[in-house]
């Protein structure tokens, strides 16, 4: 059907030269691999480049992105989801007509088989696996939840609730065996991935079973899977997790590594003993994930500058704050990401080790045996490191450990628990740390917290009242030409009217004043007004300008920053 080789084809398009061709096509005979493979992986071309020349010589359309117009759900659902995924392609539909979206137009074989399967008279279009895969696991119409609870509720109808106390394990072993279970914890699984669902929370309670999903920092009720499957539901989840299923008397920790919609997540389980049975909280870490370059991260311009002026420092200490799930270790992500050279040795001690990054040496803590932040810094810092990266300062030892690090040589990244950057110090100060140590260590304190952003799809223009511009700080006069939004709801944000999430960021850099106060031991209050006359920004106010950018609402603001009387901005 095609007479041109495809390293010819894109000789001619003017993508690659001969000579890369010609090393990838030596790669390609000794492999067996497509030549394509070895030019994407040396990034020598772009799937996009690449989907967009096979479109051209084949005479088709090149696909860019697959919408909810384009998505033809009941279509989908009549092909088998294994083939559409071993061999990216996907039926869409295109002006009316049902169109297969293919990554490799030059294998007929699957477009073929889609064709006799469609019922033939089918065309076809080109796109890339990413956005067909990505396309296959977002409008793949699973089992619906109704039918699956229907399914359940039919098996072995004469059962009523479980009684927790006479429950024999090696029935419940048999029940977690069993299809209609095995069925449902998959598909609670799938489906928070395709919702974008951070953790999964099981909740059993006296007549019910809840399962409630955490998407961009709020719980939603999901389902209500039969009491009676309760126990074979926890116990399904402990076998994944490697736990002891007959142990229901204390809480448990475990992790389950499996591959979701075609990508590897690490699943870290947490089984609580409650009244009416056991509480199961699952956090999903995507590990293929990619941490944003710290210019995309939404700094003002001056936190931009003092961030990067304090990261390309040699020494000092940087400490990110804000409460669990506030993005904290995303933030450090970013910045190790941005430090990450062949020249500089980067070791980290985490609890848990979230993300493997290549480049980084990343150590585990594991306090059972002696292995505290504070016993691998002491080992981390025989490691000839530049720089080091604490997961969270819990104690005076790691403080100090820390700040030493600092004041010999090292660039020390950490995280803390406080509600403001000032509070940072006097955090320290209160874990035994000496002013003077904070003072001549202490680059940076940042304060952050995440709030949901407006779906661009669906936010609409409103007008605040006068009392809700004044929850914030605002009057009508400051806010002339502004225009602000609200959330509506649509298909692409769940009906929630949000989509994704932001940081606000309230940025401190130690000055020769603030090193004065400290060294006075000053209260926070007075940190916070020398801060701000050395130019930081609230949280609140950080918040102020993207509610003026239309990225968040006013509601999203205040639910994580108060505008207390300290907005010296305003006096």
């Amino acid at each position: 059907m095609f007479k041109k080789d495809v390293g010819d084809l894109l000789i001619e398009a003017g993508l690659i030269t001969s000579e890369q061709r010609d090393v990838c096509k030596t790669e390609s005979d000794e492999s067996g691999a497509p030549i394509t493979e070895c030019l994407l992986a040396k990034k020598i071309i772009t799937p996009q480049a690449l989907g967009k020349a096979l479109a051209q010589y084949v005479g088709v359309a090149y696909v860019d992105s697959v919408t909810d117009k384009l998505a033809d759900i009941n279509t989908l659902g009549r092909i088998p989801l294994k083939f559409l995924r071993e061999n990216e392609v996907m039926p869409v539909n295109i002006d009316g007509n049902i169109i297969t979206l293919t990554a490799n137009p030059m294998d007929v074989q699957p477009i073929d088989e889609l064709n006799l399967l469609l019922g033939g008279n089918v065309g076809f279009a080109v796109s890339t696996p990413k956005i067909i895969i990505e396309a296959i696991n977002k409008y793949y119409p699973l089992e619906g939840t109704k039918q699956m609870m229907a399914e359940l509720e039919e098996e072995e109808p004469g059962l009523e609730e479980v009684e927790f106390t006479d429950v024999d394990d090696r029935d419940i072993v048999a029940q977690a065996a069993e299809a209609p279970v095995i069925k449902l914890v998959n598909h609670i699984l799938y489906q928070a991935v395709k919702q974008g669902a951070s953790d999964i929370h099981i909740e059993p309670y006296e007549k019910e079973v809840s399962v409630r999903y955490r998407i961009d920092g709020v719980l939603y009720n999901i389902m209500s899977p039969p009491k009676r499957i309760q126990d074979a539901l926890t116990s399904r989840i402990k076998i994944m997790a490697n736990m002891n299923i007959a142990e229901k008397r204390v809480p448990q920790d475990g992790r389950i590594d499996l591959r979701i919609a075609g990508k590897p997540y690490d699943i870290r389980v947490s089984i609580l003993p409650v009244q009416f049975g056991e509480r199961i909280v699952m956090r999903l870490l995507d590990k293929s994930r990619t941490f944003s370059n710290i210019q995309d991260l939404g700094f003002a311009e001056r936190d931009f500058a003092v961030l990067t002026a304090a990261i390309s420092r040699p020494n000092g200490i940087i400490y990110v704050t804000g409460p669990t799930g506030s993005g904290k270790t995303s933030t450090l992500y970013a910045v190790l990401s941005e430090l990450n050279k062949p020249d500089v040795n980067i070791i980290t001690v985490e609890d848990p080790v979230e993300y493997q990054t290549k480049g980084i040496g990343q150590v585990q803590v594991k306090s059972k045996i002696g292995m505290t932040f504070a016993a691998a810094l002491r080992s981390i810092l025989r490691q000839d490191p530049d720089i080091v990266m604490i997961g969270e300062t819990r104690d005076q030892e790691t403080a100090q450990i820390a700040i030493q690090a600092a004041l010999t040589g090292h660039l020390v990244l950490s995280t803390l628990h406080t509600n403001s950057a000032p509070a940072t110090i006097t955090r320290l100060l209160d874990m035994g740390v000496e002013p003077y140590l904070i003072a001549s260590s202490l680059e940076l304190a940042m304060a952050q917290r995440l709030v949901r952003k407006l779906c661009s799809y669906c936010k609409k223009p409103f007008k605040p009242s006068a009392d809700k511009l004044a929850s914030i700080g605002l009057d009508e006069k400051e806010t002339k030409g502004v225009i602000f939004y609200e959330p509506v709801g649509c298909e692409e944000c769940s009906k929630t009217g949000y989509k994704g999430r932001l940081a606000i960021f309230e940025i401190m850099e130690m000055t020769a004043e603030l090193a004065k106060l400290i060294m006075d031991r000053a209260d926070t209050t007075l940190l916070r007004q020398q801060a701000m006359k050395d130019g930081m920004r609230l949280l609140v106010q950080d918040g102020l300008r993207k509610i003026k950018d239309g990225l968040t609402t006013i509601s999203e603001v205040l639910s994580v920053a108060t505008v207390e009387v300290e907005m010296e901005k305003f006096e």
